[in-house]
């Protein structure tokens, strides 16, 4: 096992398992452990396993980007975790290898982007999913729009990305957000998952899936652009400001569409 400050990596060349290590923050997406889950991605994309298990440690598979990092205002900074969020994404799609994502708790913001590059999303029955950028006047990076278009239909997408709203595991479900929940121990889903994927003709599941991406990459690619510049404007927006003070102060924001 590999394992970084933020970051867990295993592998054994048949099965890669990326764990999101940071439980104190529930594993909240600073720079730092951005910059390590893009290492232990591109050290996935080289081993020859053909399943990876994306998870994270302790109640929450991922808060969502870090509330410090979001209230930094070094441009350059910003361009380097934006590029590392589009990098993670893009390897996380295209990997060669069938990938689970087990939302075990909260997902929400970016790591809701991150679960959905996976092609299998699997949550616990009390996990929480929200696209919760409105709420601080920013819009969905890492793909998001991307995903969840895909996923559930462009009517439906605009609808969970303006109202923001949580969502429990039935009602994401439901929604075709998710594939299914997970009703044992998520540890022995796992397992279980793991199995059933051995005995499986991963090379035939995983051709199918290089053939779907051959078309849909770049329009990742494109959405993931937009998304950059998408993402800089609303950074210096009025209303972002107002929605970052609200979430501190722990009040209701008062936007003003400017």
């Amino acid at each position: 096992m590999k394992e970084w400050k933020n970051v867990q990596y295993e592998d054994n060349g048949k099965i890669t398992k990326i764990t999101l290590n940071r439980p104190d923050k529930l594993n909240s997406l600073n720079d730092e452990l951005l910059y390590e889950l893009e290492k232990a991605l591109q050290e996935a994309a080289k081993s020859p396993s053909s399943i990876l298990i994306l998870t994270g440690k302790g109640k929450a598979f991922c808060a969502g980007g870090d509330i410090k990092m979001m209230l930094e205002e070094d441009e350059a900074l910003y361009e380097s975790v934006i590029t590392t969020i589009n990098n993670i994404v893009s390897t996380l799609y295209s990997l060669k290898k069938v990938t689970v994502c087990t939302i075990n708790g909260a997902a929400a913001g970016l790591g809701l982007s991150i679960a959905l590059a996976c092609d299998k999303v699997v949550a616990v029955p009390t996990a929480i999913l929200a696209m919760n950028f409105i709420g601080i006047g920013l819009i969905p990076d890492g793909g998001g729009h991307f995903f969840l278009k895909n996923r559930i239909g462009e009517a439906n997408a605009k609808r969970i990305i303006w109202e923001g709203k949580k969502l429990h595991a039935k009602e994401a479900k439901e929604l075709g957000l998710i594939d299914s929940i997970v009703e044992s121990e998520i540890d022995d889903f796992i397992l279980a998952e793991i199995k059933r994927l051995q005995l499986a003709p991963l090379q035939a599941m995983i051709e199918t899936k290089t053939i779907l991406q051959r078309t849909e990459y770049p329009i990742l690619e494109q959405m993931l652009l937009l998304e950059k510049e998408g993402q800089r404007k609303m950074r210096h927006t009025k209303d972002h400001q107002e929605g970052i003070k609200a979430f501190l102060e722990k009040r209701v924001p008062h936007f003003k569409g400017c």
